[in-house]
């Protein structure tokens, strides 16, 4: 069961504006990394269901992260189907993530009040997904649809929250960019979390990442 309700979870995303999108198959390097962000300043965490068995792997760190990062809504990402997100519900998963927009996800989640995000690449999908109760909208992929995209819905649909994932960085004029055009919040992954960097266990190079990241949405804000 979610530790963090659906107003809570958005509450956390919207507050820190960023959520680090991740995934290993390796339960304790997930841990780590997961441990890291929390320590960069992280409020909501989106472990992807990419690998073989990676609902075990979420399992140990869901489990994990109620202890050692008790304030941390974890959700699960690249959900595409109803049973792959009930599945995860019920290991603990606070949020449920996809790359696209799947209606009888929406059910499932909105049964256990549990946030759906999914992803959209246009105006109409992202009224479609709001219409089923998406509160925040998944802009995908972002690199490809650009800023532009947000300001541009957010002038009729103003009371739209939407997250943008794909090619977005921890660098300011990135994370400026997307701000000023109005997202609610941003995913990030690999450029977040180099492979040199893991592969070293740099975990305060991680944190450190994450904080500087944190601080260039927070001056976008201002």
């Amino acid at each position: 069961m979610a530790r963090f309700d659906k107003l809570a979870v958005l509450k956390k995303i919207g507050e820190t504006g960023m959520v680090p999108v991740f995934y290993d198959k390796d339960a304790e390097v997930a841990k780590q990394v997961v441990k890291a962000c929390y320590d960069g300043g992280v409020r909501a965490f989106e472990f992807t269901n990419r690998g073989d068995f990676a609902h075990e792997v979420f399992e140990e760190v869901v489990k994990f992260a109620a202890t050692e990062c008790p304030e941390l809504a974890l959700g699960v990402g690249s959900v595409v189907d109803p049973a792959t997100a009930a599945l995860y519900i019920q290991l603990g998963a606070c949020f449920v993530v996809g790359p696209l927009f799947n209606p009888e996800i929406a059910k499932i989640c909105n049964r256990r009040l549990v946030p759906y995000t999914p992803g959209c690449g246009s105006v109409s999908e992202v009224g479609a997904a709001q219409e089923v109760g998406c509160d925040l909208c998944k802009i995908f992929p972002g690199d490809v649809l650009g800023p532009k995209l947000v300001k541009g819905l957010k002038a009729p649909m103003p009371w739209s929250k939407l997250m943008v994932t794909g090619g977005v960085s921890p660098d300011e004029e990135n994370l400026t960019s997307w701000i000023k055009a109005g997202v609610y919040c941003v995913g990030m992954g690999s450029k977040l979390f180099p492979k040199d960097v893991v592969a070293a266990k740099d975990w305060k190079k991680v944190s450190d990442k994450c904080a500087e990241a944190l601080a260039y949405i927070a001056k976008a804000r201002s």
